[in-house]
């Protein structure tokens, strides 16, 4: 990582990263493109303006300090994992190695597990814009996202404002599950992929994709494979026998790039 103080900014210099392929892929919920290079959004309480320099590997963190550099946005962005490499082990594969390269800026969002819990449960069966206006009303509501145990006095008949229809009482039987401790989100972090995953659906409307997604964005468990039409589509067209050995152990980031690929590939 490598980036300077440049008044109340960061300026920092990053390879394999794209502000449009990162930002606005589905990923994550409260970024929002304001100008052609410029976004504006939050992880969890921590507000930020991003931009990219004239289409170059330099990003401009508005009004951000070294510190919050170092502790909010460095994990946040993933900054210590080298994509580069990533991307050579990945083109040992032909698709993969097109998909790399039609979309090479994509990184991985390292969220907060109870803001992606939540935002996922939120998303299913649901669109981006929506999605993004239901959060948005959660976080104007409560001044910022709130935690688990800030929602712990909610129901869904309390949740009425936010407009989210039947998700409510999913989200209610999170905070529920979680407030009494039969879940703990610590725990499924370090638990081996197949428990998390049965653990994160024991919660109500939390399915496969939703705890796939839960675990990759929210507990970068890289291992962890999101399927949606797309990416079933990817796996019926090339790989029915299942996914090429150089994405063993990081399914997840692969998959990021394969949906991408195929998702604007048939527009």
């Amino acid at each position: 990582m490598n980036y300077t103080q440049d008044g109340n900014d960061i300026l920092l210099q990053q390879s394999d990263f794209n502000l449009d392929e990162t930002l606005d892929c589905g990923q994550a919920f409260r970024w929002v493109k304001v100008s052609y290079n410029i976004y504006k959004g939050a992880f969890l309480n921590h507000p930020l303006t991003i931009s990219c320099e004239n289409g170059s590997d330099t990003f401009r963190l508005h009004n951000t300090t070294a510190d919050e550099m170092e502790n909010v946005w460095a994990d946040y962005f993933d900054l210590s994992t080298d994509y580069g490499e990533l991307k050579k082990r990945f083109s040992e594969d032909e698709t993969l190695s097109k998909a790399c390269e039609y979309a090479g800026g994509i990184r991985i969002l390292k969220q907060d597990k109870w803001e992606a819990l939540s935002s996922f449960i939120i998303s299913q069966n649901n669109n981006i814009p929506r999605i993004k206006g239901i959060i948005g009303r959660l976080v104007e509501h409560y001044g910022g996202y709130p935690s688990c145990a800030d929602m712990t006095n909610e129901t869904a008949d309390s949740l009425a404002y936010l407009r989210s229809g039947f998700r409510a009482k999913y989200l209610i039987d999170a905070v529920t599950k979680i407030s009494s401790g039969e879940i703990n989100l610590d725990e499924i972090a370090e638990m081996d992929i197949d428990n998390a995953r049965k653990t994160l659906q024991t919660i109500k409307g939390v399915g496969p994709k939703v705890a796939e997604c839960a675990l990759l964005f929210g507990f970068y468990r890289t291992e962890a494979f999101p399927k949606d039409v797309w990416v079933k589509r990817v796996i019926a067209n090339w790989y029915p026998n299942g996914l090429p050995d150089c994405v063993k152990g990081v399914e997840g980031i692969a998959q990021q790039y394969l949906f991408h690929y195929i998702r604007n590939l048939e527009k």
